[in-house]
């Protein structure tokens, strides 16, 4: 099995808020090689890096709004995010918790700092992901899945743990239910650990520095809060915690179809997307109350 190389490490882009509870940097797509279909079947990131919010009886975040055509996963390594959404689903993720929201055929969603955390205040740290969904699942029924940190799977490796959110390492497998081969993992490492990975040479495969430092293939130093690109050849990487580090590693089998993206909505085709603001505007996401 030949070695998995680095494409390139990537810092941090400038910060912006989504709505006013988010402030991320986008690493997917952004102007730096990375277009929605580099990383697909993941076609969008958004990183909010460590940042303190003021105490606020008025929970900040982003109100309702629509999506049809692929699934947000938010993981949340600071703080605590409450969502609702117009199929039913909803509830509250803290700290190491995971949202799953297959949007698929349509959903409203709305999702906020929780109301009593939002009363302290505190530091607040996450990821969001969009998931590209195949065209035969794109207008499947919406669903939701809580994933709590106490129930997701773990394995020890020596001085560390893997967190299994999708996917599966080293024959055990994570919580999540997905549409197509992903993976998902958050490596808890203390200083000096190693942690050995292995995908398939085709599917897109990259790693985001949470918390720490770390090297890759006892070559490439990636710094807090940088996102590492691995190449499409080899199969085999390692990664080295040069201090106590959190590393979210992603890897997946691309899709490989069309993606027409606007806005909320991410389809197949144009007319798709035409559709989809005709559904939204004819009131068949559903109803979720401001």
């Amino acid at each position: 099995m030949s070695i998995k190389s680095v494409e390139f490490v990537m810092s941090p882009s400038e910060p912006h808020f989504v709505g006013d509870g988010f402030r991320v940097h986008t690493f997917i797509p952004s102007s730096y090689r990375l277009d929605m279909h580099r990383m697909d079947p993941i076609i969008m990131m958004d990183y909010n890096s460590k940042h303190y919010f003021e105490p606020s009886n008025t929970p900040k975040g982003v109100g309702v709004h629509p999506h049809r055509g692929f699934e947000t996963v938010t993981i949340a390594y600071k703080g605590k995010v409450e969502h609702h959404d117009s199929s039913g689903g909803g509830g509250i993720i803290g700290e190491g918790d995971v949202q799953w929201m297959t949007a698929a055929s349509g959903v409203l969603h709305k999702e906020f700092h929780e109301k009593e955390w939002s009363k302290k205040g505190g530091e607040f740290q996450m990821v969001q992901l969009w998931v590209n969904l195949p065209a035969k699942d794109k207008m499947s029924a919406p669903k939701y899945q809580s994933i709590e940190n106490t129930s997701m799977s773990k394995v020890n490796i020596e001085n560390g743990i893997i967190e299994i959110i999708a996917g599966e390492y080293q024959g055990i497998k994570g919580t999540a239910n997905t549409f197509t081969p992903l993976h998902l993992y958050n490596a808890r490492l203390k200083q000096g650990a190693n942690a050995h990975f292995s995908f398939p040479a085709h599917y897109n495969t990259a790693l985001l520095v949470i918390e720490g430092s770390i090297i890759v293939n006892n070559e490439h130093k990636a710094p807090l809060d940088h996102f590492v690109l691995m190449g499409n050849v080899g199969e085999n990487f390692e990664i080295t915690a040069q201090e106590d580090s959190v590393v979210l590693v992603l890897s997946g089998e691309p899709i490989n179809e069309t993606i027409v993206a606007h806005g909320p909505f991410v389809m197949n085709t144009k007319q798709e997307i035409i559709e989809a603001f005709n559904d939204f505007n004819q009131g068949k996401f559903g109803y979720l109350e401001d």
